[in-house]
């Protein structure tokens, strides 16, 4: 195999990025999936791009930027989304949310009434691998152990990603050590997991049945997924500038039944769309119900 890298003291071409090359790479990335790169991203961006430099044998930055500008590469289009979106996750993240869905939405779901009929649907946007519709599903779980194991209405959970990578993960729903300790208590990864190895836990079957995985770009319509209960899309917007903020939440109510409930990340708000929302305090946090 012939070593392609630079010779000792010189600097490697794939970690430079000339500034109009990189403007042309944050266009493209924001016309692809919406995210909207700061100018002070280069290094962010040389990192995560230089393993896709090698693996693809380009030489530079402004080679994969006319690659990519040709639009004929699809599978070196996925590969740089994929790592330029895939975030840090983990397991009941602020816990909230699912203490507020356990005590007190899903209680008040399950009411029969004229109204409300079928399944719960729950989405789970930007599910990344898989711990937040995990993390759901379970709070179900326990909503259903404390009645007796019985759900007057059953639950289904829609959980959605841009990256493919993530969401064959996700659906595997295998994590390793690291994985497991971030955010799980031992309560709930012996009553949830089945231990593979030293390293390996997987999801019970219990948790992954409710769960349906599907590709989603937050830039498409929604209508597909159909109408929900509740939505999650926490940590998200705010990796999307002001106009894409608002008409993602503009499509999230719209695919909300009257009622539903929005939750968004910790510092995250309606951007421009309070009208369609009105806020509901369920101390220590905040979440969104549809007008």
């Amino acid at each position: 195999m012939i070593n392609k890298s630079p010779p000792f003291g010189q600097p490697n071409p794939r970690d430079r990025i000339d500034p109009g090359e990189f403007d042309q790479f944050r266009q493209f990335l924001e016309d692809a999936c919406g995210i909207s790169l700061g100018d002070n991203k280069q290094y962010l961006v040389t990192n995560r791009i230089r393993r896709i430099l090698e693996e693809n044998n380009l030489h530079s930055f402004g080679e994969l930027v006319k690659v990519l500008k040709q639009g004929f590469n699809r599978k070196l289009r996925e590969q740089v989304i994929d790592c330029m979106t895939t975030n840090e996750t983990f397991w009941f993240r602020d816990i909230y949310p699912y203490e507020y869905l356990r005590n007190t939405l899903l209680p008040q779901l399950m009411v029969p009434n004229n109204r409300m009929f079928g399944p719960i649907r729950i989405w789970s946007a930007a599910c990344s691998s898989g711990q937040e519709p995990y993390s759901i599903s379970m709070m179900v779980e326990e909503y259903k152990r404390l009645q007796m194991g019985n759900l007057s209405r059953p639950v289904q959970v829609i959980a959605t990603d841009l990256s493919s990578t993530v969401l064959e993960q996700a659906r595997k729903g295998e994590y390793d050590r690291l994985s497991v300790i971030r955010g799980l208590t031992e309560d709930r990864l012996d009553r949830y997991f089945d231990k593979l190895s030293d390293n390996t836990w997987r999801v019970k079957s219990a948790i992954k049945e409710r769960i349906e995985f599907r590709p989603m770009n937050l830039m498409d319509s929604y209508a597909v997924l159909g109408k929900f209960d509740i939505v999650f899309c926490r940590n998200v917007l705010i990796y999307f500038n002001a106009e894409l903020k608002r008409q993602i939440l503009q499509k999230i109510h719209a695919s909300l039944r009257p009622g539903g409930i929005l939750f968004l990340g910790s510092s995250e708000g309606l951007a421009g769309v309070a009208d369609l929302f009105e806020m509901v305090r369920c101390e220590p946090g905040i979440v969104y119900r549809a007008i």
